[in-house]
């Protein structure tokens, strides 16, 4: 399950115990100093501990000197096919190396990366991918390819530990999600090295971040990951990290930024609420508190199913209700409820506490029970209901039902569950 061992990359620890790490690659041309200079600080701010840079070129492992030296978080060198980069990228200072022992040119090549790895204390990562496993595994791939990524993750363990190396982690990935699972799951009960996750090859920004959901959130919440990619086919590499991070707070394995929940809608919504979730989600962004923000499409709903949520909004045709933790704060006008809602939060940003005006909740609390009162489905409406149906079956006039607090005191009113 949840790795024993741990590495620690440029200061951060992978494994043992320790927060799951997010992690990314970049996508530009990594000799381009500029251009990667700049991806890396945006994937930093969006929340990556690690990133990863392509190291093909001879020229690429002369940038990464000074991308080491200028980066605000660690760097991983991708290397394939070539130990000789992987050894010069070592020597530039790189803070973690990833290769695949399977391409690299064979076990003596993987000794002497171990060997200069071992000199410099640099960790490496071992990485297995389903579409470049060893010639002697390809028959056992067709007929298992679980057991062929299982089976390459232990054979390249075990060449490093005869190696006398043990300070790496391991990876093994598909692009199949159940292959991916199964396999890091036998693997996990195999080795007690860190584990690297990630859906390779997952796809576009939408399908890559449904299938990196189901196949990493299987995993993690079965407590087996150590640190995490999302691979989408996208320029911008902070969308991958985006995605890992929810990912991580949708299991409470780590929280950073707020947490927005919105109903899925339904015929009850009389506001564009499309607009304003995508507003609010926007604007959320540049907040770094853990916050709970709900949206909620109508009054039915509204508090009652968000009362958890440190600020929400519910809306009606022309005004909304901002509330906080289950109470009423104000009524607005639809417009501006976004606004508003923000001008909440920066209150209590800047005090740390909910700021209420008693008399504006009063006037929320009210524009609420009107909501309520007018939609609620009671015995007293129910049996109306029945009543006038039953009528109509007997072929008799229709019945109008007047429910008011005259008939009943109880009438509008939702129930309440025990």
């Amino acid at each position: 399950m949840a790795s024993k061992r741990h590495v620690n990359v440029g200061g951060v620890q992978i494994g043992g115990g320790a927060p799951v790490v997010v992690q990314t690659m970049t996508k530009t041309e990594t000799a381009n100093l500029t251009a990667t200079m700049a991806q890396i600080r945006t994937v930093a701010e969006a929340g990556a501990d690690l990133v990863r840079v392509a190291v093909p070129r001879e020229k690429d492992v002369e940038a990464l000197k000074t991308i080491v030296r200028e980066s605000p978080i660690p760097i991983i060198a991708d290397i394939h096919f070539n130990h000789t980069l992987a050894l010069k990228a070592i020597d530039a200072g790189a803070h973690c190396v990833r290769l695949n022992p399977g391409n690299i040119g064979g076990p003596d090549k993987v000794a002497e990366v171990a060997a200069r790895a071992t000199a410099a204390s640099t960790p490496l990562r071992i990485g297995v991918n389903s579409g470049s496993l060893p010639k002697h595994l390809h028959a056992l791939e067709r007929e298992n390819p679980v057991e062929a990524l299982v089976t390459a993750g232990v054979e390249f363990v075990a060449l490093m530990e005869r190696l006398d190396f043990t300070d790496f982690k391991v990876s093994i990935k598909s692009t199949n999600v159940p292959n991916t699972i199964a396999a890091n799951r036998i693997l996990s009960e195999r080795i007690d090295y860190p584990l690297h996750l990630g859906i390779t090859e997952a796809g576009t920004k939408w399908s890559g971040s449904l299938k990196s959901a189901v196949g990493l959130g299987t995993l993690l919440a079965d407590g087996i990951g150590d640190t995490i990619r999302i691979s989408l086919s996208t320029f911008h590499a902070e969308e991958e990290v985006k995605v890992a991070w929810e990912i991580l707070k949708a299991l409470g394995l780590r929280e950073r930024g707020p947490v927005l929940i919105a109903c899925p809608t339904c015929g009850r919504l009389q506001f564009d609420m499309d607009t304003v979730v995508t507003e609010i989600e926007r604007r959320l962004e540049a907040y770094a508190d853990p916050i709970e923000v709900a949206v909620l499409g109508c009054a039915v709903n509204g508090i009652g199913e968000a009362s958890h949520a440190d600020f929400g909004i519910t809306g009606a045709k022309d005004e909304g209700l901002i509330f906080s933790r289950g109470k009423p704060l104000r009524k607005v006008p639809t417009e501006q409820l976004v606004d508003v809602l923000f001008e909440e939060i920066d209150k209590y940003a800047t005090s740390r506490k909910i700021v209420v005006d008693e008399r504006a909740a009063a006037e929320g609390a009210a524009w609420l029970q009107a909501n309520e009162d007018a939609t609620a489905m009671t015995p007293e409406r129910l049996a109306a209901l029945e009543k006038a149906e039953a009528a109509a079956h007997d072929g008799g006039d229709d019945v109008l039902a007047v429910l008011d607090e005259d008939v009943s005191p109880v009438a509008g009113r939702r129930f309440t569950r025990a």
